[in-house]
């Protein structure tokens, strides 16, 4: 198990299920010797957060409440492809900067570096590639609940100091239906 920092690449010809995450890791890494990997899953996590039944206007009513757990979440099933060459690595790793510093006052690029240390840097690296063939996605954000406890859970999360919790409560209330 390795956490990569990983892109959805669009495709003129995506492989069947729907295209192409590409990341780079650490050429030390025991996964840089395997060529290819016939079956690996790409987890995605959303926010993720703690419901207290105390968040539910029907607790006073029922009690009838228990705690819970809301999240949301994607896999991405597919074929991994080792890329062990050095420009397919240096446009890997701009790329996913250029992506990562988007929409920031004065982005840093990967040529901002003296490109000796970008070479040795590239040097002890190698791609990923993972032809995705299927995506499963979940997301469990009080869909279940009234409508009052759906309002209840969204106002508890957002007086709370996480920034989790807050993703979650825009959540809950993208997928509450307007009253009326």
């Amino acid at each position: 198990m390795d956490h990569v920092p990983l892109y959805l690449e669009s495709a003129e010809e995506p492989p069947e299920g729907g295209g192409w995450l590409c990341g780079h890791i650490p050429r030390a890494n025991p996964l840089s010797e395997v060529h290819v990997l016939e079956d690996v899953l790409a987890i995605f996590h959303g926010p993720e957060c703690y419901i207290s039944p105390s968040s539910y206007p029907t607790k006073a009513e029922t009690g009838r409440v228990v705690p819970t757990w809301n999240y949301q979440v994607v896999h991405a099933r597919g074929r991994l492809r080792v890329v062990d060459d050095p420009d397919w690595v240096l446009e890997q790793v701009s790329e996913l900067t250029r992506r990562r510093e988007a929409g920031r006052a004065d982005p840093w690029q990967v040529s901002d570096a003296p490109p000796e240390f970008v070479a040795a840097l590239v040097e002890r690296l190698v791609g990923i590639e993972i032809a995705v063939s299927s995506w499963t996605g979940k997301t469990k954000a009080s869909q279940n609940q009234p409508l009052r406890n759906r309002a209840g859970v969204e106002a508890a999360l957002r007086r709370s100091g996480s920034g989790r919790d807050r993703e979650m409560a825009a959540l809950v209330r993208s997928l509450t239906p307007s009253p009326g």
